[in-house]
C-alpha cells in the first residue's frame, strides 16, 4: 500500500507572481495550486514568502487560504539569491524536525531552488514542484518527483477572477467615479490581453514516453493499469502530464490513445490493463527539442543589433515566422513559442526575463557571449647557451676576434758535437773490461 503523503507548501511568491504576469497575463492565485497538491495527499503546512509590504492585494487571498505569510527582507543590494535562503533554510528544518512531512511542494519556477530539491530526495522526500512551464526552469521540472503545470490548472479563456477580486475591494457610490489604482489598471489589461488556451500536442508524440514505461512494467511483471502507468511515466519524465494532450484526466487520455490505434485496453469499472499494440504502420520520426535550436540561432544572429537591448517574445516569434513560414513549436514537444524560448534558455541560447509591461524580454544568451581567454603568463626569456666554436691555432674565430697568438714552433734539435780525438770512436775511451780474478 502506497504511503500517504504529508505535503508542506512552500511558496516564493514573487517568482510566481511575476512568471504568471508575463506569461498567461493575469494574477496568480494560490488557491489553484493549493487544490491541485490535495488531490496527491494532505496539506500539513502553508507557507508563502514575499516583501508584503510590496503586496498588500495578495494578502488577502494568503489569509483566505490559512497561508502563513513570512516576511522577506531584501539585502541592501537587492540581492534575490539572499532572500531564496530563507525559504531553502526552513524547508530543511521542516525536514529535520517533522518525520511525519514526507512530501514538499515548490510552488517557484526558479532554479535556485535545485541544490533544495536535490538535498530533499536525498532525504527521502516526495517532492512537487508547481510552475509554469513558461518560466519554470526545465532541469528544475526534469529534477522533481512530480511538475505541476500551472497553466493546466486554470482556465485561459475564461475571464481572470482572482484580478476582479482585487479591483472590488472599495465600493463605489451612486454618482461617484472612482479612480482606479494602478495595479487595477494593470488588472483590466491583462484581461483584454489573456491569451486562449494553447493546442494540444499530437498524441503521436507521447507514444515514446507510453511504450517506454510499458517496457518498465513488463519487466517488473506487473500489470500495466492506470495508476501503475502514470507513476512509471512520471517517474522517466516528471514534467508530464496528460492535459498537455488535451485530456482532462489520466483514463481520459488512455481511452484516446486506445481510440487512436495506439495501445490495447482491456478490463473495466476503473481497472483498465493497458498493453502495446504492435502496429505494421511506419512509425513517424519524432523532430528533438534540440533540433529546432538551429534556426533561432540563424534568427538570433540576424537580428542582433536589435535584440542586443531586448526584445519582446511576440517580435521574435515574428521573427522566427518571417525566417521559416512553416515553422511549428508544437511539433518539436512545446505548445507555446513561449516554452520554447524557456528551453533555450537552459541551453544558453538566450536569456528571458519577465516584465509586467512587456510580458518576456528576451536577450542574447551566454553562448553569444563566450568568455575571454585567460591571460596568459609573461614567457620567460631564456638565454640560449650555444657551443663554443672550437678555437684553432691560426684560424680567425667568431666568439673570439682576436685569438691568442700561437705557440712559436721549438727550434730543432742540433746533432752532437764530434769528439775532438779525430774519427769516430778513436776519441772515445775504451772501455775496460773487468775480468773476474780468479785465485
Amino acid at each position: 500500500m502506497q504511503e500517504k503523503l504529508n505535503i508542506a507548501v512552500f511558496v516564493d511568491y514573487d517568482n510566481i507572481e511575476i512568471g504568471v504576469k508575463s506569461t498567461l497575463r493575469r494574477e496568480f492565485d494560490v488557491s489553484v495550486a493549493l487544490d491541485a497538491l490535495k488531490e496527491r495527499g494532505d496539506i500539513v503546512a502553508k507557507f508563502a514568502y514575499a516583501n508584503w509590504g510590496r503586496q498588500e492585494g495578495a494578502t488577502r487571498q494568503m489569509a483566505e487560504n490559512a497561508v502563513q505569510m513570512v516576511q522577506r527582507l531584501p539585502s541592501p543590494r537587492g540581492d534575490k539569491n539572499g532572500a531564496d535562503i530563507n525559504l531553502a533554510l526552513d524547508a530543511l528544518e521542516m525536514a529535520f524536525t517533522h518525520s511525519h512531512v514526507n512530501a514538499f511542494a515548490i510552488v517557484s519556477g526558479d532554479s535556485d531552488f535545485i541544490p533544495l530539491v536535490n538535498k530533499l530526495k536525498e532525504y527521502g522526500k516526495t517532492v512537487f514542484v508547481v510552475g509554469g512551464k513558461a518560466f519554470t526552469s526545465t532541469i528544475l521540472q526534469q529534477n522533481c518527483h512530480e511538475f505541476v503545470s500551472y497553466e493546466s490548472l486554470i482556465d485561459i479563456g475564461s475571464s481572470a477572477s482572482s484580478s476582479a477580486s482585487y479591483t472590488s475591494s472599495s465600493p463605489t457610490l451612486p454618482g461617484e467615479v472612482r479612480e482606479r489604482s494602478p495595479r487595477e489598471q494593470r488588472g483590466q489589461r491583462q484581461q483584454g490581453q489573456q491569451r486562449q488556451r494553447p493546442a494540444p500536442l499530437d498524441l503521436a508524440q507521447a507514444m515514446p514516453l507510453v511504450e517506454r514505461a510499458l517496457q518498465v512494467l513488463e519487466r517488473r511483471a506487473v500489470q500495466p493499469q492506470l495508476g501503475l502507468l502514470k507513476s512509471t511515466m512520471l517517474q522517466l519524465d516528471s514534467a508530464f502530464t496528460e492535459k498537455a494532450y488535451g485530456a482532462s484526466s489520466f483514463s481520459d487520455f488512455v481511452e484516446k490513445l486506445k481510440k487512436a490505434d495506439y495501445v490495447n485496453v482491456s478490463g473495466q469499472g476503473g481497472r483498465y490493463i493497458i498493453e502495446r499494440k504492435t502496429s505494421s504502420k511506419p512509425e513517424r520520426a519524432q523532430p528533438k527539442p534540440d533540433e529546432a535550436l538551429p534556426l533561432l540561432r540563424d534568427v538570433l544572429e540576424t537580428h542582433r543589433f536589435e535584440i542586443e537591448n531586448g526584445a519582446s517574445a511576440e517580435e521574435l516569434a515574428g521573427w522566427v515566422q518571417a525566417e521559416a513560414p512553416n515553422f511549428d513549436v508544437t511539433s518539436y514537444g512545446f505548445q507555446e513559442f513561449s516554452e520554447f524560448l524557456n528551453y533555450a534558455q537552459d541551453k544558453l541560447v538566450v536569456r528571458v526575463e519577465p516584465d509586467e509591461e512587456r510580458g518576456l524580454v528576451v536577450y542574447l544568451g551566454a553562448e553569444f557571449y563566450p568568455p575571454a581567454l585567460p591571460e596568459q603568463p609573461p614567457e620567460e626569456i631564456h638565454e640560449e647557451l650555444e657551443e663554443k666554436q672550437p678555437i684553432v691555432a691560426g684560424q680567425p674565430s667568431l666568439l673570439e676576434p682576436n685569438p691568442p697568438p700561437a705557440p712559436e714552433p721549438k727550434p730543432p734539435k742540433r746533432p752532437r758535437r764530434a769528439s775532438p780525438r779525430g774519427a769516430a770512436g778513436q776519441g772515445e775511451r775504451p772501455r775496460r773490461s773487468r775480468k773476474k780474478k780468479t785465485e
